[in-house]
C-alpha cells in the first residue's frame, strides 16, 4: 500500500474509532437501568457490566473523553502533517491553484476529515445507538470497562476535578430525578399506541394511578343510599327491608345507623332460619370496620385486605356515618362497572344523539374531567366536592332546580331533574365555537354583488 493510502487508511481507522467510542456513550448512557437490570438476572455478564458503567458514569465518561480527544489529535496530525501536505505538493503541479496550495490543501483535508467525523463519527453512530441502546451497550460495555482501567489514574485525575468543579456549581451528579407518575402514563401510552400494551391494560393503569389520589369519598354509597336492618324493629320489618333490597350484607343499627353495631351477612341469617333457631341479629352481627372521609382509596383496599372485611363504614369527623363502601366499589373503580345478578343501573354517562352527554349527578368529579379532558375546575381548589352534583352546588352556591344552568369555560350544565334535594341527572352540552365564515367564501347577497 502507498504511503498516501496507508494515510488515508489510517485516518478512516480513526473515524470509525470515533464512531464506536460515540455511540457507545449514547447507548450506554440512553439504555433504560430496568431493562439492563432484567437482562442481568438472566445471566447476562455483559449487561451487568453495562449496569455498571450506566451507574458510576463518571469513570466511563471520561475515558471515552480521552479516546475521543485522543483520535482527534491523531486524525489533526495525521491530516494536517501528511495528507495536507502531499495534496499541497499535488496542487503546486497545478498553475491555477499553485499560488494557493497550501491553504488550499489544508482546507480540503479539514473539511474532508470534519465531515467523515460528522457523519461517520458521530451522528450514524449515535442514532444506531439510540435506536438499541441496551443491546449495544451490553456489546460495548466490556471494551468500555477494559478502557476505563487501563486509564484509570487519568480517569481519576479526570473524575476528581469535574467533581471538584460540579460542587463549585452546586451540582450533585449523584442524584438520579426519580420516573414520575406522568412519564409511567407516557410510555403506557406511547407502548399502547405501538401495538405493545393492550388498549384494556392501559386503561386499568390508568385507572389505577386515579385511584391512588382519590379519596374514599367518592367511591361510597352515601348515607341517605344505605340499606340497613334495625335491631329494634321486628324480624318482619327488617325481613321486607331485606326483600326490598337484596344485598349480601347489611349494617346493622340500633335506632339510627350512627349507632352501628356491625354487619351481618345473609347467609347467617338463612342458616340460622333453616337450622329453626330464631333470627338474633346481635348474635349475628360481626365487627364493623371503620374508615375517615379523608382516607385515600389505595389506603382502604389495604385495610380491606389486612382485616378479610370487604365493607366499611366512612365516618366524619364528628362521629356520624356518611357513607358506606366495600371491595366492590373499589374493584369497580379499576376495572370499570360490573353488572349486578340482581338489578340493571342505568349508566352514569351516557351520550344522546346530537352529542351533550346526560350525566348522573353523583358521577365522581375526576371522571367528570376525563371525560372533557379538563385538568381543573373553577373553585376546585376553594371547593370541597368530590361529586359533578357537588360541582354544580358549589359554583350556584344553593340547591338548584330543575332547569337551573350554568357556563363553565366550554360546557353547559343543566340541572334536568332533582331527586328530593339531590341531584340526580344534568345535561352537560358542549360550547362549540361558532363557525367563521371567510369574507371570499361567503354567498352574496343579491345579484347586484355577482
Amino acid at each position: 500500500m502507498s504511503p498516501v493510502g496507508l494515510e488515508i487508511f489510517l485516518i478512516l481507522v480513526l473515524v470509525l474509532a470515533n464512531g464506536f467510542f460515540s455511540g457507545s456513550e449514547i447507548a450506554i448512557v440512553s439504555a433504560r437501568k430496568v431493562r439492563l437490570e432484567q437482562l442481568a438476572k438472566q445471566g447476562d455478564r455483559r449487561a451487568k457490566l453495562a449496569l455498571k458503567l450506566a451507574k458510576s458514569p463518571n469513570n466511563f465518561l471520561s475515558a471515552v473523553q480521552i479516546g475521543i480527544t485522543l483520535i482527534g489529535i491523531l486524525s489533526g496530525a495525521v491530516g494536517g502533517a501528511t495528507v495536507a501536505r502531499r495534496l499541497g505538493d499535488f496542487l503546486k503541479s497545478i498553475p491555477l491553484t499553485a499560488p494557493y496550495s497550501d491553504p488550499l490543501s489544508l482546507v480540503i483535508v479539514v473539511g474532508l476529515i470534519t465531515y467523515l467525523s460528522l457523519v461517520v463519527g458521530e451522528l450514524v453512530p449515535k442514532r444506531v445507538a439510540l435506536s438499541q441502546p441496551e443491546k449495544l451497550a451490553c456489546q460495548a460495555a466490556p471494551f468500555m470497562l477494559w478502557l476505563s482501567r487501563a486509564t484509570a489514574p487519568l480517569v481519576h485525575l479526570l473524575s476528581l476535578s469535574t467533581e471538584a468543579l460540579l460542587g463549585l456549581l452546586g451540582v450533585n451528579s449523584n442524584e438520579e430525578s426519580p420516573i414520575t407518575e406522568e412519564e409511567i402514563r407516557v410510555l403506557i401510552e406511547q407502548g399502547a399506541q405501538a401495538g405493545m400494551i393492550e388498549e384494556a391494560e392501559q386503561e386499568i393503569v390508568e385507572r389505577v394511578f386515579r385511584l391512588g389520589d382519590r379519596p374514599i369519598k367518592t367511591l361510597m354509597t352515601p348515607r341517605t343510599a344505605i340499606a340497613w336492618l334495625d335491631v329494634d324493629s321486628s324480624w318482619e320489618e327488617n325481613q321486607v327491608e331485606i326483600q326490598q333490597t337484596r344485598f349480601s350484607r347489611y349494617p346493622v343499627g340500633q335506632d339510627s345507623l350512627d349507632e352501628c353495631l356491625g354487619f351481618v351477612r345473609i347467609k347467617d341469617i338463612l342458616n340460622a332460619q333453616w337450622s329453626g333457631q330464631p333470627v338474633d341479629l346481635r348474635q349475628l352481627v360481626q365487627p364493623p370496620l371503620f374508615v375517615t372521609e379523608n382516607a385515600r382509596s389505595l389506603s382502604v383496599l389495604e385495610m380491606f385486605r389486612e382485616s378479610g372485611t370487604h365493607i366499611a363504614l366512612i365516618t366524619d369527623e364528628y362521629g356520624g356515618i356518611e357513607g358506606l363502601v366495600t371491595l366492590n366499589d373499589l374493584i369497580e373503580a379499576i376495572v370499570g362497572a360490573l353488572p349486578k345478578d340482581h338489578e340493571r343501573e342505568e349508566p352514569q354517562i351516557i351520550q344522546r344523539e346530537d352529542g351533550s352527554w346526560l350525566l348522573d349527578g353523583l358521577l365522581p368529579i375526576d371522571e367528570f374531567k376525563d371525560l372533557f379532558d379538563k385538568e381543573t375546575l373553577p373553585n376546585e381548589d376553594e371547593g370541597n366536592f368530590h361529586t359533578l352534583g357537588g360541582f354544580i352546588i358549589e359554583t350556584l352556591g344553593r340547591i338548584p332546580q330543575s332547569g337551573d344552568y350554568f357556563e363553565t369555560e366550554d360546557l353547559r350544565l343543566e340541572v334536568v331533574d332533582m331527586d328530593g334535594i339531590r341531584i340526580d341527572k344534568v345535561l352537560a352540552t358542549s360550547l362549540a365555537p361558532p363557525e367563521v365564515v371567510r369574507e371570499e367564501e361567503a354567498e352574496p347577497a343579491s345579484l347586484e354583488d355577482l
